[in-house]
Order: structure tokens, then C-alpha cells, then sequence
């Protein structure tokens, strides 16, 4: 095979390079990527998934998509298909290389009865307390249980039944045969086997056991002819575990388990456990909520694949745990839109501007450029009238120093229009909605002025006689602290952002963004990043998500 021979980015690499280049290993890389179906993925998972299948591609060799399907209390066929959709959408395809864990539910059998054959397996009776005051401690070894010395005939007796179904839940358990006094709890005779009497969502109702997962996981890999077997920190003290598992039953393959660091985000959690409960009490709108930092989630927000893959690749893979900053992933799809999303006018707060001295039947065609930077991207026609919108925040009747945008008195560019000043403010009586009158000039047509007079000020407008209406949702993070999570005695929801959506439904677009399809991004000028909502958006209704301001806002309101 052809070896990558770029200096390695990251200490995983480099373990697989050497791998590769020694002749007493495999020559060919396999790894895998293993959700278990039991909630939608999350960034944390992009990392998990941009790292196996990059290695897999930069070595020619190959990356599984294995589902570990040994839980069906906590899994659903649905997760199954939005899993595979979310790793497509992010630019990764394994191929033919589809498995499921429940595959193999009859060899992980089998090795299960190996073991008890070898003596190295029981059945045990101890309940589930019971099981947790015989563990011992940290500090203190472990007691054998009572039943760890049962025969061999016994336990295989006693399994075959469980198998069968003979037995209620929780009155048997199968424990592999290890050290109780190991400082390693892991190796406290960990659980293999238990019964529960679900059904599955592939073997229907053909199992009354079901293994766990750290004795599914190993053998699976083994089974798969995986070469390095990655995972996150939390799974370190469990090597010695799957290493005893292969080792004891001599297994073809022993796959290398290499632990990095996980991905820890601020403003956010990263337990699906925990999006569950957001979702399930109604907190979110589901796990596709554009707040969500599930894959779902950030695509309905409008972030391009490229941006969560870029922002994998800044972050990198190390053993130390961190909290990256979420302004990093924020100026990812920053910098990504920014080449290549197409610019328009759009007013979020409408606020009316009279041009007086304006014809009332001239409408003028202006141009607008769709990117101030790639002229093949284009240009578009956009109109002008008498009337037209201004944002509220874009003119003050009292303006501070270093406001240079519109007041009475002042004169301001109208972008890729004309200059206008401000010559009095009409307020209405009952409504108390501010009218502003301006005079045009002319001959500033395009926004420059004849005489070479210097306007600081540029503002964005929508033709009131030609502007679409539409809803725009303004998204900020779902949590207002940095750490959900960090006190361990106060629920993680009482942090949650109540002005995480704002839903604006009087906006104005230019007429050009009707027609805007769904799933297309803009940047809307002076306001930020959009995206037209696949799933709420219709031509000619549109429906526009923000996916990011032009600047980090967060980063400048700490400061």
C-alpha cells in the first residue's frame, strides 16, 4: 500500500505512521466509527468522525460506520437514519463498510461461553446494590461474590437459561472472572451479560441477553479487523479491560486503542443524555433546533460542512482536556461565508425614510454588487423608490459623539444609491412611530458625492414599495454561562438562555431574495450570516435563520 509520508499533524497519526512502516504489523488501516443509536450526533461526534475517517483517507486505507446497537432500551431505528445522513452531509462515505454490533450477537455469545468454559466466567445473583457494596472502593479492594466460584457446568446451565428467557430481569448476571482486589475497578469482574427482555430493533425478539458494552466493543473491532481502535479519554481505564477480553480469548485480530481528548465547547453540553432531556421536556424544538450543537442542528442553523470539518481540524487532537472557545467554531463558518456567500440588503427593525425632493412615480434601478471582492459572482438590480426602509438603530435624533450614521442635520450614504440628509422627523401621534424626511442629491447617484465632499456614514435600505416581508429568527447561544455543567449540585437547564431566539416577523428583504431557495446562505449586509430554513422555507416565503453575526459579539461584551 501507499503510506502518507506528510510529517504527522498529531500524536495519533504518528503512532499510526510508525505502525504502518513496521513490518510486523498490519499494512493496511481500518478504523471505524461507532455510535451507539441512541440520540442525534453532536460537534463533539464531528471530531470523533472528521479524525477516523481522515486517517483512514490520508492512508488509503478504510473507515466502518458501525452502529453499537447493544441497548435497545435507549435505541430507535429513527437515530439510525439521522446519524447516516449527518455523517454523508459532512463529506464522508465508508463505502460497503456498514455494520451493526447485533451482527455479531451470536459470536459475542460464543465468546461469552468460551470464557466460562476457561473458568474465567460466572453467573452471578447479587443485585444490583449488592453488586456496588461488594465493588469496594477506590481505596479499598473489592469482596468476591458468593457465587463466583459456581461450576463450570452451573454457569453454563444458568447462561444458556438467561438466554432462553427462564429468568426474570435482574436476578442474573454473567461477570467475567478477573481480580476483585485490582485497583483497576474496571477489572472488578466486570459485567458481560444481562438480561433484558426488549425488543430489538434489527433481532426482534430473538435475545433475552444482551452484552455490555465493553465486552461488545472489543470483540466487534476484532471481529471487524480494526487496526486502531480510537476513542475518547474516559475510555483509557478501560484498555486494560479490552486488552484482557482479546488477549484471554486469543482473538485473530487485536486491535490498538489510542484514547485523545474529547471535544468540551463553551456555552454548551456535550452528553446526549442531556440534549435528551431538552429535547424530551420541550425545552428545544427538537434535536434539529438551530441552538443545538447536534449535527442537525448546526446544518438548520446554516453551517456549511466545510466549517464544522475546518474547525475540527484547528482544534486538533491532543491527550489534554480542554474547553475551546465557541467564538473558534463561530469564525469558522465566519471565514467560510465569507468567501462565499452572496451578499443583500435586508432591514431587520424597519424604521420609514421619506426622500422628499424625490420624485413620487420615479423608481431607479440600481446595481449591487453580490460579492465586494468576486466580480464572478456577479451583480444584481435593485430598487429604488421615494420610500424606502432604514434600520431603527441606523439614525438618533441626539447622537453621541462618533455616531456617524443618520440624524437631523446629517448627511449619509445610502449604499449603492445616493447621499440623503436628514431635514426634520415626524412622529406619529398615536403610534409614536418616528417618520424621518431626507432630500437626495441627484448627482451622488452610486453613493459618491460630485464636489468630492466626504460622508463617513453608509447605511443599508429596502424599497418600501418593492420590499418582501418576511420572518427572520435571530439565534444566540442556547446557555448563558461558559459551563452548563460546572456545578454538579444545580441542574444544567437553569443556565439556559431565555434570549437564546428572538423571531422577527416584520423584516424587509430586497426583492431579490423572494425567490431565495431553501437551504441557500446570504450574507445580509451589515448584519450577518442567513440562512433560508430547508425545513420552514418556501419560494416565495422565505424564512431566514442567523447563523452568525459579522463579529463576535460575546468576545467583545466579556470584554
Amino acid at each position: 500500500m501507499t503510506i502518507n509520508n506528510e510529517k504527522p499533524k498529531d500524536f495519533i497519526r504518528a503512532i499510526i505512521a510508525a505502525d504502518l512502516a513496521d513490518s510486523t504489523k498490519p499494512d493496511e488501516l481500518v478504523s471505524r466509527f461507532p455510535p451507539e443509536p441512541n440520540g442525534y450526533l453532536h460537534i463533539g461526534h464531528a471530531k470523533s468522525i472528521c479524525l477516523n475517517f481522515g486517517v483512514a483517507a490520508e492512508n488509503q486505507g478504510c473507515c466502518h460506520l458501525r452502529f453499537d446497537d447493544t441497548n435497545p432500551a435507549k435505541e430507535e431505528k429513527k437515530y439510525i437514519g439521522a446519524i447516516i445522513a449527518d455523517i454523508r452531509w459532512l463529506g464522508f462515505d465508508w463505502g460497503e463498510n456498514l455494520f451493526y454490533a447485533s451482527d455479531y450477537f451470536e459470536q459475542f455469545y460464543e465468546y461469552a461461553v468460551k470464557l466460562v468454559k476457561m473458568g474465567l466466567a460466572y453467573v452471578c445473583d447479587l443485585s444490583a446494590d449488592e453488586m456496588r457494596q461488594y465493588r469496594g472502593t477506590l481505596t479499598e479492594p473489592g469482596q468476591n461474590s458468593p457465587y463466583r466460584n459456581r461450576t463450570i457446568t452451573e454457569n453454563l446451565f444458568l447462561l444458556a437459561g438467561m438466554r432462553r428467557g427462564d429468568f426474570p430481569e435482574g436476578s442474573h448476571i454473567l461477570r467475567a472472572k478477573i481480580d476483585m482486589a485490582s485497583p483497576n475497578l474496571n477489572m472488578r469482574d466486570p459485567a458481560i451479560y444481562r438480561i433484558r427482555k426488549i425488543t430489538h430493533h434489527r433481532t426482534g425478539n430473538e435475545w433475552n441477553i444482551y452484552p455490555i458494552y465493553d465486552f461488545a466493543h472489543c470483540l466487534s473491532d476484532a471481529i471487524e479487523g480494526i487496526t486502531h481502535s480510537l476513542c475518547t479519554l474516559e475510555f483509557q481505564d478501560h484498555r486494560p479491560l479490552y486488552d484482557w477480553y482479546l488477549d484471554t480469548l486469543r482473538t485473530e485480530h487485536h486491535p490498538q486503542q489510542i484514547e485523545f481528548s474529547r471535544l468540551n465547547l463553551t456555552y454548551t453540553v456535550m452528553s446526549k443524555r442531556k440534549l435528551l432531556q431538552l429535547v424530551t421536556e420541550n425545552m428545544v424544538d427538537g434535536w434539529d433546533d438551530p441552538r443545538m450543537l447536534t449535527i442537525a442542528g448546526l446544518r438548520r442553523r446554516g453551517y456549511t460542512p466545510e466549517a464544522i470539518r475546518n474547525f475540527c481540524a484547528i482544534i486538533g487532537i491532543s491527550k489534554k482536556d480542554s474547553r475551546i472557545d465557541m467564538g473558534v467554531l463561530e469564525n469558522c463558518i465566519r471565514e467560510d461565508l465569507n468567501e462565499k456567500a452572496p451578499r443583500a440588503l435586508v432591514v431587520l427593525h424597519p424604521l420609514k425614510l421619506i426622500i422628499d425632493n424625490y420624485p413620487d412615480d420615479q423608481e431607479d434601478e440600481l446595481t449591487a454588487a453580490n460579492h465586494p471582492k468576486n466580480s464572478a459572482m456577479g451583480s444584481r438590480k435593485v430598487p429604488f423608490c421615494k420610500e424606502i426602509y432604514i434600520e431603527q438603530a441606523d439614525f438618533m435624533e441626539e447622537p453621541p459623539k462618533k455616531f456617524y450614521r443618520l440624524a437631523p442635520g446629517r448627511e449619509v450614504r445610502l449604499r449603492f444609491a445616493y447621499l440623503v440628509t436628514c431635514e426634520y422627523v415626524r412622529k406619529d401621534p398615536v403610534t409614536g412611530e418616528l417618520e424621518i424626511h431626507c432630500t437626495y442629491d441627484p448627482a451622488s447617484r452610486g453613493g459618491s458625492a460630485p464636489d468630492g465632499r466626504k460622508v463617513k456614514g453608509t447605511i443599508h435600505w429596502v424599497s418600501a414599495r418593492h420590499g418582501i416581508n418576511a420572518e427572520v429568527r435571530l439565534y444566540d447561544r442556547l446557555f448563558a454561562v461558559e459551563n452548563p455543567e460546572a456545578d454538579s449540585e444545580v441542574d444544567f437547564k437553569t443556565h439556559l438562555n431565555p434570549d437564546s431566539l428572538t423571531i422577527l416577523d416584520n423584516c424587509v428583504l430586497e426583492p431579490s431574495l423572494a425567490g431565495a431557495a431553501p437551504g441557500s446562505r446570504y450574507q445580509f449586509e451589515r448584519q450577518g450570516y442567513f440562512y433560508a430554513d430547508h425545513k420552514d422555507s418556501s419560494p416565495g416565503k422565505p424564512v431566514f435563520n442567523k447563523i452568525a453575526g459579522l463579529r463576535d459579539s460575546w468576545a467583545k461584551r466579556a470584554k
